[in-house]
């Protein structure tokens, strides 16, 4: 009987169960898609990238899992809220409070299973869909990779039916502690709003000198380094939250003030309702703000870590790729290539060292970065330091020249003619006369530049193939990394693929639990707003006037934190300057996502609202 009464609750219920259910399968769709990609054994072996990055995923994992403890116990107080009366209401004909209690206990579990079924089989889904579109473009192989992994299937079910428990008993004490009188008067309790003229005067100065400290924190954050990040939080997190405790009701007061707004329409009305929300909302609002931060900062810090990767691998190189020792297959790959920029240069190699000839490289410098002392791209330039005398060495040798540090900079880090290519041989810069005395076979060495790095990835990447082949002859070792661009390019990669994987999937799923957070904590006092809406609609109010109040009510109360939130992730990019180089690039894109899902929720809230404040009339 306690099963059918359940069963027939959820389906009359269920269009408020369903917000419920969509969050809580995205968590665990995304915590399953972790878990499969971390301990899928033969995906790991086969992929360094992903070896290397494992710890990432890892850390996805228990983010999520933290932030779905905090997620569900607030959405199911939601439901449990609505189902007080009708709790209190059984207890009145008889019900034992036992009975209710398991009732309670039944319908919270019986949803979290539903979710974790729903859940695995969308994160399987995921996993798939991952696997065909996001590896591709993040370079992974998907050799051995499972989307049905048991292990991670035993690790989702076993942490989720935990906190399902969990949750389920605690729902099941709140209602069995609670009198019949309460449940069945929950919801009517009054909220009172008083705005202390002396108290929100310091509490608005004290949020703007916070979040002014906070904010000097991050912009100087490369001068003030660990020092700068405990600051920053120790400063915004009060500061955000004062701004809603003390500047928010004081906002809205002066609005309140003002006739013209106020005396519109129902104006008053909305105003109202918003002043008298405040006390209840003031720390969730301050809540939701900075995990809002927090989730679109990870999705806007991963993107654009991800996109300045070729960016950061030109800090470097003012040249694309240089090819010692051209074979037939390079030449092809240089000529299937967009090159804008080529030069030859020539060298001779003997025991004694490394030779180029200096005539070749004057008469056409390459481009060098010209490097200043903020961390900043630096610009291109051409070498244009003269080289009289007939003998030049990169290192300290006593029968050469110290070379020129632009030239230097062109020998070793352009051309490539450092450690990485040929160990410890030493380098020498020569004229014509000493070079035709060197009895050794000649050498060149081409330096390119292309129109589009990255679309020329896979002839750059058989290229560099190429070099390292070349480099393990002179240095008499396997060589992982040849010291080229392209190089630099694969290892920022492989760390900034890792990111953009967790930022994008674990920012969504922040987003989507604390937009539901604010939505749940608005619909479940709607309760007691239903009887004003009913005292306007008898004096004659119009239905459509209230619809508008509700949307504008509800509309204020999601842009609030959303506007803090968007302003520390802005000004908190800058954290991130001294690492990336250009910290807004496509932040557009994070943006994009964040309103959208907010928006969403922002019209699933206003709808539900409707159904409770605004009953169909007959």
């Amino acid at each position: 009987m306690l099963v059918k009464l359940t069963l027939s609750s959820m389906r009359k219920m269920f269009k408020d169960y369903l917000v419920l259910l969509f969050g809580l399968t995205i968590s665990i769709a995304i915590f399953y898609m972790f878990q499969t990609l971390a301990q899928n054994k033969a995906f790991v072996e086969a992929n360094s990238l992903i070896s290397s990055i494992m710890f990432v995923f890892h850390v996805g994992s228990f983010i999520l899992g933290f932030i779905t403890i905090f997620y569900i116990f607030y959405a199911t107080s939601f439901i449990q809220t609505l189902r007080q009366k009708e709790m209190g209401m059984y207890m009145t004909l008889g019900a034992k409070k036992g009975k209710i209690t398991q009732l309670m206990f039944f319908e919270t579990f019986f949803i979290g299973i539903i979710s974790l079924v729903v859940g695995i089989i969308v994160g399987v889904g995921l996993s798939i869909g991952i696997s065909d579109l996001l590896m591709q473009q993040l370079d992974f192989s998907v050799e051995g990779f499972k989307a049905v992994y048991t292990s991670s299937i035993l690790t989702t079910v076993i942490f989720y039916i935990i906190l399902f428990l969990l949750t389920s008993i605690v729902n099941a004490w709140q209602i069995g502690r609670r009198s019949v009188l309460h449940l069945l008067h929950a919801g009517q309790q009054q909220d009172f709003v008083k705005v202390s003229g002396v108290k929100t005067f310091f509490g608005v100065l004290f949020a703007i000198i916070l979040i002014g400290i906070g904010y000097f924190a991050m912009i100087k954050i490369a001068y003030l380094q660990h020092f700068g990040v405990i600051l920053a939080s120790v400063t915004i997190i009060p500061g955000t939250y004062l701004v809603f405790i003390s500047f928010l009701p004081y906002f809205l007061k002066k609005l309140k003030q003002n006739r013209q707004l106020n005396e519109k329409g129902i104006n008053s009305f909305t105003l109202g309702q918003l002043r008298f929300r405040m006390l209840n909302l003031t720390k969730v609002l301050g809540t939701v703000a900075m995990l809002i931060a927090l989730g679109l900062g990870a999705m806007t810090a991963g993107i654009s870590f991800y996109h300045n990767i070729e960016i950061q691998s030109s800090m470097f190189h003012a040249n694309d790729v240089a090819i010692h020792q051209p074979t037939e297959q390079d030449l092809e790959a240089l000529k299937a290539m967009d090159v804008t920029e080529q030069h030859t240069y020539t060298y001779k190699v003997t025991d004694d060292g490394i030779y180029f000839l200096k005539n070749r490289l004057v008469e056409d410098p390459p481009l060098v970065q010209a490097y200043n002392a903020q961390f900043e791209l630096p610009k291109k330039q051409r070498v244009e330091d003269k080289l009289p005398a007939s003998s030049y060495s990169l290192q300290e040798d006593a029968g050469s020249e110290e070379l020129p540090e632009n030239w230097w900079t062109a020998i070793s880090n352009e051309i490539n003619a450092n450690y990485y290519m040929f160990g410890t041989a030493s380098i020498y810069i020569v004229d014509q006369a000493k070079y035709n005395e060197i009895d050794a076979n000649e050498n060149e060495v081409i330096l390119a530049r292309v129109e589009d790095f990255k679309a020329d990835i896979p002839q750059l990447e058989k290229i560099d193939k190429g070099q390292a082949q070349i480099a393990e002859k002179y240095r008499g070792e396997p060589v992982e990394n040849t010291g080229s661009k392209f190089t630099n390019y694969v290892a920022l990669k492989s760390l900034a693929s890792g990111t953009i994987f967790m930022g994008i999937f674990l920012g969504i799923a922040f987003l989507m639990m604390m937009a539901s957070v604010l939505m749940f904590k608005l619909l479940s006092s709607a309760g007691a707003d239903i009887h004003r809406y009913s005292m306007l609609r008898k004096i004659g109010v119009r239905k459509s006037l209230l619809k508008k109040s509700i949307y504008r009510e509800l509309f204020l109360l999601f842009l609030f934190p959303a506007l803090v939130g968007l302003v520390h992730v802005i000004v908190g990019m800058q954290m991130f300057s001294f690492i990336i180089i250009e910290p807004y690039t496509k932040i557009w894109i994070p943006i994009s996502i964040f309103f959208v899902i907010y928006g969403l929720y922002y019209l699933i809230t206003v709808h539900l609202y409707k159904r409770i404040v605004l009953p169909k009339e007959k």
